[in-house]
């Protein structure tokens, strides 16, 4: 499954932290980063089942926004 979500995440330093810290933690062995150069900020998670909502709430407890593109 792949997902893509649109974020408020725009400094490496940040993006870094919540890859390493926070995202490839609770998700290890999937794919997953940021595209800090599009417009949207996009982060890309691709792996087995998950939900998108667990997501938005995670980078929202870390105080950064988040939501899935359709």
């Amino acid at each position: 499954m792949i997902k893509v979500f649109k974020t408020n995440v725009n400094h490496p330093t940040d993006s870094d932290y919540l890859l390493e810290k926070v995202l490839m933690e609770k998700y290890p062995g999937f794919k997953i980063n940021f595209d800090l150069e599009d417009c949207d900020n996009i982060l890309r998670m691709e792996g087995s089942d998950f939900s998108t909502n667990d997501v938005v709430v995670l980078l929202d407890s870390c105080g950064f926004l988040c939501e899935e593109l359709e």
